[in-house]
């Protein structure tokens, strides 16, 4: 297992397909909020990132999370996006996002400060223990009801409770969802529909008071360019200088005693078409199969009794090198989730399949049809995926 610092520099483009495994409580996206905690004084914030002497003086923090940002996206990028390319060479270190990489999963990693595992969003879908339901996490209007899903207290409730002013900057649309009470419940929220008032609306909550303060912002565009046009293509470009100019704003806005802290929750890559399996077009993938979760990137496959072992087999014999086709004892041991309550164990898998290289498993029967016509794809181990950065930009 590397560490946190052995990771490639934002213009080596080597080790694409590597494996890279979380690095969680010395630098993962887990530990972004402890850390920002620590530095504005929130009794009991840990801070495996150090933040405290770097930002000594600072009493406001903006937190911006990239959706799709990933440290190897950087490089690719940087053309359309001067601002990002300079931050990162001067500011910008890597961290691992948890796993799966995928947004839900990373959102609720980033607002709890714990590994998946322990707040239990463990993947894009899940199986609902017990039911036939599939929860798809960003679209979930409360029925697992949020509190109970996700049950450990967020770090903006921890900084809320401790003096601090905490602020949610992100689309209209995303207010009261339950994805959104799963990560970042505790703060008060400010639609921006778009990156210009995304800026705006960060900085003012930034500058409202007098008082410690901690602002969180979510950009989704990057992503969403990626999985419709492909990365580098010339929407996701776009996508990038839209990046660029956020960036600019904000920096360019920050007070002396602030500190801008700029983050994602996972890469992408293209997928090429000869790469992508069916397994509702392939017999031998459906057979011992009662519900299919999870993603095209990493599959959870909830298995008919006494069938786990057929469907590793049958898994394993169809994809071959395209996948690591294991059990979910086997995949919680090695350490991809961190620990694992009880409560959560059933919401991964019976088997788990995590694509290596360029590959995806499609359902295209079971899953909304647009995901079979994506472009690019995460949610798997590579360090494409995994790798993301931290930009730590001081005020002033």
């Amino acid at each position: 297992m590397t560490g946190p610092y052995d990771m490639p520099g934002p213009h080596d483009m080597t080790g694409l397909f590597d494996v890279v495994h979380p690095q969680y409580g010395v630098g993962s996206l887990a530990d972004v909020l402890p850390s920002a905690l620590a530095v504005l004084g929130v009794p009991g914030a840990t801070d495996p990132l150090g933040l405290v002497g770097q930002l000594d003086g600072v009493r406001r923090i903006a937190v911006l999370l990239v959706d799709g940002l990933g440290w190897y996206q950087i490089p690719v990028a940087a053309p359309h996006a001067p601002t990002l390319a300079d931050l990162t060479a001067r500011h910008g270190r890597p961290l691992t996002s948890g796993f799966p990489s995928t947004t839900p999963t990373s959102l609720v990693t980033l607002g709890t400060g714990v590994a998946p595992g322990a707040h239990g969003v463990l993947g894009f879908r899940v199986n609902v223990p017990g039911t036939e339901q599939v929860l798809t996490h960003i679209d979930w209007p409360g029925d697992p009801e949020p509190r109970r899903w996700q049950p450990v207290p967020t770090q903006l409730e921890l900084a809320a409770a401790a003096g601090v002013a905490v602020t949610v900057v992100s689309r209209p649309e995303y207010a009261g969802s339950g994805l959104t009470l799963a990560a970042n419940r505790g703060g008060a929220y400010r639609g921006a529909a778009n990156p210009t008032v995304l800026a705006t609306e960060m900085l003012a909550a930034l500058t409202a008071g007098d008082g410690p303060t901690l602002v969180s912002g979510y950009h989704p565009d990057l992503d969403t360019r990626g999985h419709l046009d492909g990365v580098d293509s010339a929407p996701w470009r776009a996508a990038a200088s839209d990046v660029d100019a956020l960036l600019a704003r904000l920096v360019a806005g920050l007070p002396a005693d602030a500190a801008l802290l700029v983050t994602a929750d996972h890469g992408q890559l293209n997928v090429p078409l000869e790469h992508r399996f069916d397994l509702d077009a392939d017999a031998r993938l459906r057979a011992g199969v009662r519900v299919v979760a999870g993603e095209p990137r990493v599959r959870y496959l909830h298995t008919e009794p006494g069938a786990t072992d057929d469907v590793v087999a049958a898994w394993s014999a169809v994809l071959g090198d395209a996948a690591w086709v294991t059990t979910r004892a086997e995949a919680i041991a090695a350490g991809w989730f961190g620990p694992v309550p009880e409560a959560h164990l059933a919401r991964v898998g019976d088997v788990v399949a995590v694509c290596r290289g360029s590959y995806v498993v499609l359902a295209t029967r079971t899953d909304n049809p647009v995901e079979a016509r994506l472009v690019a794809y995460h949610g798997s181990s590579t360090a494409t995926e995994m790798t993301i950065p931290l930009l730590v930009v001081r005020g002033g």
